[in-house]
């Protein structure tokens, strides 16, 4: 499970500083605040700047190594230098004809299959440089109560804010709104409009989303379509494409309500957590006639919170009637429902919710929902499996690294639920007795610091196997869902301090690298160096940067040719850069990577003892 969505990402952040755009992107955020017209953004979607961070943010991304259907993936434009790979890039846009996207069918836990497109490795790096240069402008101009796929929100701020809307607004009806195939029904004239309706009026940009639209599918059977509607699944700017066509269903629903203009213009406050206070506005609105409803979207799933059946029933038809005429768009009747939060569940991300008697008051009561939970138990049952039945020991310590990648995953997503801990200790119940089937399991070892040793340390339910620890599935508790910040924002100086003031370690690498083991490595080797990731809190030793998966290498203090160890004490993660200037010998070499690296007389130090016990002169 990954848990990419619930922490705070820096790395992007960070590579568009590296390639100083940083602030020609906040420029972009502003003017689109202000209402400007874009209509010559094709000089920076075809700058040297934006290519390259292109290419680093491709290169980070897992999926960079997966091939269209030319058969090429990130590695082939690794191998051009600067030159040739920012020329080829900035020929595509020249005159840009998209190529075929292949078909794949990926399976879906409840045995059916999710259609996925994937563009070439070329014309995904087209599709970066655009987003990047399109993002702040559509940032701007989109709705605060939409979450799916957009910088620094996530499942757990969608979570939270039903729970607001159900707890402090008194919302007990929801009407649930399921889109037939929306995904394959997006009408392309409706969004190109919608894409001129946000200011991005660059025409020679417009035409090149046209053709990306009607990109060839190739299907797993060889035949080719032809796309007359919808937007490819797969496709880099896939997601933002979607947000822009909902984004008017967000504020045709936030109009009815919650930014209707009253006769006096109230002061907007917010508290600690970020959230606005209109206690005066929705005062006076709730003196009017009017519906009191709210939208809360997470990509093309979203919930509408009322005050009784009566306005979700007038919503839902309302809802269903906009849809139909302003987007092309029908839905699914079969799946989509109006539900009394007070008598049954109602589904959202993965969890399901309702609201329960506290005295005088009704509170959320939040569970996994049941799809969930049946794919969490087959997943984690899988991951026992592959650890009883391995082929020899490295086999048997990847399973057990899957395995405690997957629970801590997990746990890491579902936490938010109030009755989290009573979810998982149904599966605990039922992997507690496949577990001890066979296997030779011990209540005492040995725990290195670092993830495994913080949060699961304390726990009675831990056990080991051959001396490599087993995350126990029931010991969890449950945490409450927080709101998104008002003032995080990747497009301002102010919203960036945040960001970086917030950051902690990022979980969803920690499961990577669980996930990953080095297979040439020994096991020693793989576990310590996740205990150091979390030990450096995510950062290189060095310059304090923070690591991603693309660029995190493992030190040896002294080198394993002069008598070294894999062992925790001998061992620092760096980053790549940092690790040829530690081994660097030729003097051209380490004045490069100096500069380049940009060293403090600190960092410095520290990179000379580092070369010292290598037997190296310091810089």
């Amino acid at each position: 499970m990954s848990t990419s969505k619930q922490r705070l990402k820096q790395n992007k952040i960070r590579y568009t500083e590296y390639y100083d755009l940083q602030e020609v992107l906040d420029e972009l955020y502003e003017d689109s605040k202000d209402n400007k017209i874009f209509s010559n953004l094709m000089k920076l979607i075809t700058s040297r700047e934006n290519i390259k961070l292109a290419y680093r943010s491709i290169k980070g991304n897992k999926g960079s190594h997966t091939a269209g259907v030319d058969g090429r993936t990130i590695n082939h434009l690794s191998k051009l230098n600067e030159e040739e790979y920012i020329s080829l890039i900035q020929k595509q846009f020249h005159w840009y004809k998209s190529r075929p996207v292949k078909r794949v069918e990926i399976p879906k836990p409840n045995g059916k299959t999710r259609p996925l497109g994937i563009p070439t490795i070329v014309d995904r790096i087209v599709q970066q440089c655009i987003l990047q240069i399109l993002e702040p402008i559509c940032e701007a101009k989109f709705h605060d109560s939409s979450y799916g796929f957009r910088p620094n929100r996530n499942t757990e701020h969608a979570i939270a804010e039903c729970a607001r809307l159900m707890q402090r607004q008194h919302l007990h009806y929801v009407v649930d709104i399921d889109i037939q195939g929306f995904f394959d029904n997006v009408c392309h004239s409706k969004l190109i409009k919608q894409i001129w309706h946000l200011g991005i009026r660059d025409k020679k940009l417009i035409c090149i989303i046209k053709e990306m639209l009607k990109a060839n599918i190739v299907m797993p059977n060889g035949e080719t379509i032809i796309p007359t509607k919808g937007t490819p699944q797969g496709g880099i700017l896939s997601p933002l494409l979607s947000n822009i066509v909902l984004n008017e269903l967000d504020w045709w629903v936030s109009s009815q309500w919650a930014t209707m203009p009253t006769h006096y213009p109230y002061k907007q406050k917010t508290n600690s957590k970020g959230t606005e206070i209109k206690s005066h506005t929705y005062r006076a609105l709730r003196s009017s006639k009017l519906k009191e409803i709210y939208i809360v979207r997470y990509a093309d799933d979203f919930k509408i919170f009322c005050s009784n059946y009566y306005d979700a029933k007038r919503t839902y038809q309302a809802v269903k009637q906009w849809l139909e005429d302003r987007l092309k768009l029908t839905i699914n009747e079969e799946k989509s429902t109006i539900t009394n939060l007070k008598q049954r569940y109602s589904e959202f991300l993965g969890f399901k919710l309702k609201v329960k008697p506290k005295g005088k008051k009704f509170v959320v009561q939040s569970h996994i929902s049941d799809k969930a939970l049946k794919n969490a138990k087959e997943n984690i049952s899988k991951c026992v499996a592959d650890i009883k039945r391995p082929a020899n020991e490295k086999e048997q310590y990847k399973a057990i690294a899957r395995y405690n990648a997957t629970v801590s995953g997990l746990h890491n997503y579902y936490q938010i639920a109030t009755n989290v801990s009573l979810d998982f200790a149904k599966i605990a119940f039922h992997i507690k007795k496949q577990m001890n089937n066979r296997l030779d399991l011990k209540t005492n070892g040995t725990l290195n610091k670092g993830f495994i040793k913080d949060k699961y340390g304390k726990s009675k339910q831990l056990r080991f196997l051959n001396g490599h620890p087993l995350i126990p599935v029931g010991y969890i508790q449950t945490k409450d869902a927080k709101h998104k910040k008002k003032d995080i924002n990747k497009y301002t100086v102010e919203g960036r301090s945040l960001i970086h003031k917030n950051l902690q370690i990022d979980v969803d690498i920690l499961v990577w690298l669980m996930r990953h083991p080095v297979l040439d490595k020994s096991i020693e080797y793989a576990d310590n160096r996740i205990s150091l990731f979390a030990a450096q809190y995510g950062r290189c030793f060095v310059t304090g940067n923070k690591l991603t998966p693309s660029d995190i290498h493992c030190h040896h203090k002294l080198p394993l040719e002069k008598g070294g160890t894999d062992k925790y004490s001998n061992l620092i993660l760096v980053t790549e850069k940092v690790h040829i200037l530690i081994h660097a010998t030729k003097e051209d070499t380490i004045l490069k990577y100096v500069k380049e690296l940009a060293l403090t007389g600190k960092q410095i130090e520290k990179c000379n003892k580092l070369r010292e016990m290598i037997g190296l002169p310091t810089i």
